[in-house]
């Protein structure tokens, strides 16, 4: 996927991540779309090496993956923030 793609993917991932893991986040709504954005390539190339498969395009697995990011990236950014 191309950056754009992944950023908007991100995006997407990161608001569905704060769903998943509501809570008050230090940095507000701009650090939680920069940590959506973040899960999602961390999430897609992990997902890569892993074996679950190429993360190509927008897809379920995809998305799961990237959500998975996410929601990792957003509890490990709470944690070494308190």
């Amino acid at each position: 996927m191309g950056i754009i793609a992944w950023i908007i993917f991100g995006l997407i991932a990161g608001i569905i991540a704060k769903v998943i893991v509501p809570g008050k986040d230090p940095g507000g709504i701009i650090v939680t779309s920069i940590i959506g954005i973040l899960g999602a390539v961390v999430g897609g190339w992990v997902g890569t090496l892993m074996g679950f498969g190429e993360v190509t395009g927008f897809n379920l697995a995809s998305f799961v993956i990237a959500v998975l990011g996410a929601v990792i990236l957003l509890i490990l950014y709470r944690v070494l923030r308190k």
